[in-house]
């Protein structure tokens, strides 16, 4: 896009290099970035054109990164534990925070990255906004059986292939990670039941009514329990990639949300907005 300047870089941290880029419009009408964060098979490639797109249409910076063992990120050797969505708020964003000298920042995570942005929100009051898109508040079936379904497609070659294209020699990794972790019965009690209340920044919570891998349960889970201001859009004829499959929607909901949030957030504390159907 004309007049987009976008940035790569690498950020040290103690257990590897994270891959980092950054679309940058010609004209901003804000400093505070938009952070992304990718889902359970999601890279920073992966997002596509959406970053430059959102950058473009709301005058922002937009940040994604790969998380460690993932997309150009460096590897990592064990699988996560059934902590790693606390985790990534608690131990690697911080170090993303700062080396991309982060203060205010807008936070933008889908499916499980929108779990993270909660953990993310509820500890850090330098983020001024949180957009969710198909995250999970909980395990429910729907879960466990679209999970179960995709690792059994995945033992086609053509599938991992795919993976490798994206992930490298790490792909074996990123798909153990993603189905190790969400169908164990020691994770089947996982939710933000003990972040969501603590996140007091205006929320969206973004889901598809065909989402399969999880019922409108989730974001009703989370603009019901949220601290502060929250609002709850679901897209009809949407599945679990409302960036993908219904951009243009997604992109207007957010522009509209920062646009009525953000100036006035803290007046509008605790005020809940109602549920749009699109």
């Amino acid at each position: 896009m004309s007049g987009m300047k976008i940035q790569e870089c690498e950020i040290k941290s103690l257990e590897g290099r994270i891959y980092a880029k950054t679309w940058i419009p010609e004209n901003r009408s804000s400093e505070v970035p938009i952070v992304l964060l990718h889902d359970s098979l999601g890279c920073v490639e992966l997002w596509r054109d959406f970053p430059e797109v959102l950058a473009q249409n709301l005058s922002r910076r937009v940040i994604a990164y790969d998380r460690l063992g993932f997309g150009k990120s460096d590897a990592r050797l064990d699988l996560p534990g059934f902590n790693f969505i606390e985790e990534e708020a608690i131990k690697y964003f911080p170090v993303v925070k700062r080396e991309l000298s982060l203060t205010q920042y807008v936070l933008c995570g889908h499916s499980v990255g929108g779990a993270m942005a909660i953990h993310i929100a509820a500890r850090d009051a330098q983020c001024v906004a949180v957009i969710t898109m198909a995250a999970q508040a909980f395990v429910e079936d729907l879960t466990v059986a679209g999970i179960m379904e995709a690792k059994q497609a995945f033992n086609l070659p053509e599938q991992i292939e795919r993976l490798e294209r994206w992930h490298g020699q790490k792909a074996q990794w990123v798909l153990r990670a993603w189905t190790e972790i969400w169908l164990a019965a020691g994770f089947s009690g996982w939710s933000l039941e003990d972040s969501i209340g603590k996140v007091i920044c205006p929320v969206l919570a973004i889901h598809g009514d065909r989402d399969e891998y999880g019922s409108t349960a989730f974001p009703e889970f989370i603009a019901g329990k949220a601290g502060g201001v929250s609002e709850l859009l679901v897209l009809p004829n949407c599945g679990h990639m409302p960036h993908k499959e219904k951009p243009e929607e997604v992109i207007a909901a957010v522009k509209r949300f920062l646009k009525s949030n953000l100036p006035v957030a803290a007046a509008k504390k605790g005020r809940r907005l109602g549920v749009e159907h699109l």
